[in-house]
C-alpha cells in the first residue's frame, strides 16, 4: 500500500507538469523579455486611420488594413522615399537617418519587386508607396559593444553555445507606411512597430545599428502585405525568389528602378554586421544621382 507521502508526492509533481508552458510559450515568453519596447507612434502620413486593425507577430506590434481585391489587381508600383518625422530620433545623425531610410527603401523594392513592376518616380503606376518612420530608440553603443564581446569569449574558450545579447540598450524601429492609387485612394496602410531583442537581434557599435536591421523587417512585412493581400504574421512566409536573394547579397535588383536605393552590402556587410561594426561602415546608400 502507498504511503500518504507517496500519493502527495506525485500529486505535486503532476501539478508541476501542468504548470510547465508548452516550449512555444516558454520561447515567446524568452524573448519578450529581453525585447525592447517599440512605443505605436501615430504620425500624419496616412491619409485615413480609420479601420486599421491589430495584427501582430511574436516580436511586432500592427495596425493594418488592405483591400485585398485592389491590392492584387495591381501590376505596377513606385516607391516614395522614405522620410523621418521631425520628432522620431533627434539624437540620429541626417546620415544615420537617411541610411536607415533608404535600407526601408531598397527592402520595399526588393520585396514588392517579387510581384510588381516597381516604376521610376516620374512614372505612372498602379499603386504609390509611401513610408514615415515615427519613433527610433538609437542603440547604446557601449551595450552593443559589451554584448559582442560577451559573444565572443565562449568561442575563444572553445565553447559553441550562443550567448544571448545583454537586454539593455536595445533600439527599435516604428512606421506608418500607405499604398495609394494615382487619385489618393488608400488600397493598404500599416503602423508597425518592433524592438530589438536579446536572441534574434545583432548588436552593431552605432546608435543605427537596431534600426538599421529592424527596416528590413519592416520592409518585408509591408512588402507581404501588398504582395499577398493579407496580414504578413501568423503564417510561414513564402520563400523569396533566387533574384531577390542575389539582390538581398549585393547582386543587381530585378528592377532597374530599384538602382536609385543602392546595392545591399551583400556579404561584406553580413560578415561586418556579425562582427558589429557600424552599417554606416559597410553601406554605401543610395546612389548618385545620375547626369541627364
Amino acid at each position: 500500500m502507498k504511503s500518504a507521502r507517496e500519493d502527495g508526492g506525485k500529486r505535486v509533481a503532476r501539478a508541476s507538469l501542468r504548470m510547465v508552458p508548452p516550449a512555444g510559450l516558454v520561447l515567446a515568453a524568452s524573448l519578450l523579455s529581453g525585447c525592447a519596447t517599440a512605443p505605436m507612434t501615430r504620425g500624419s502620413l496616412l491619409s485615413s486611420y480609420d479601420n486599421l486593425t491589430p495584427s501582430e507577430g511574436v516580436l511586432t506590434k500592427s495596425l493594418l488594413h488592405v483591400n485585398k481585391d485592389e491590392v492584387l489587381a495591381a501590376t505596377t508600383a513606385k516607391i516614395v522615399p522614405t522620410r523621418f518625422s521631425e520628432t522620431a530620433s533627434p539624437s540620429l545623425s541626417e546620415k544615420q537617418r537617411n541610411l536607415i531610410a533608404n535600407a526601408i527603401n531598397r527592402s520595399l523594392c526588393i520585396g514588392l519587386g517579387e510581384r510588381l513592376r516597381i516604376v521610376d518616380a516620374n512614372q505612372l503606376a498602379d499603386l504609390i508607396i509611401f513610408a514615415q518612420v515615427t519613433h527610433a530608440t538609437p542603440t547604446d553603443e557601449v551595450a552593443a559593444g559589451a554584448s559582442k564581446v560577451a559573444s565572443v569569449v565562449p568561442m575563444a574558450l572553445g565553447v559553441s553555445a550562443p550567448v544571448p545579447r545583454l537586454p539593455i540598450g536595445l533600439g527599435s524601429l516604428t512606421l506608418e507606411a500607405e499604398a495609394r492609387t494615382a487619385s489618393g485612394t488608400q488600397q493598404a496602410a500599416m503602423i508597425w512597430a518592433r524592438g530589438a531583442d536579446s536572441f534574434t537581434s545583432t548588436p552593431r557599435v552605432s546608435p543605427a545599428g537596431d534600426a538599421y536591421d529592424l527596416a528590413n523587417a519592416f520592409g518585408g512585412d509591408f512588402s507581404t502585405l501588398i504582395v499577398t493581400g493579407s496580414s504578413p504574421f501568423g503564417k510561414l512566409p513564402n520563400p523569396p525568389s533566387l533574384q531577390a536573394i542575389g539582390a538581398a547579397l549585393g547582386g543587381k535588383p530585378k528592377h532597374p528602378a530599384c538602382e536609385t536605393f543602392g546595392k545591399n552590402p551583400g556579404v561584406v556587410g553580413l560578415i561586418a554586421g556579425r562582427v558589429g561594426l557600424p552599417p554606416e561602415w559597410s553601406d554605401d546608400g543610395a546612389s548618385a544621382p545620375k547626369n541627364p
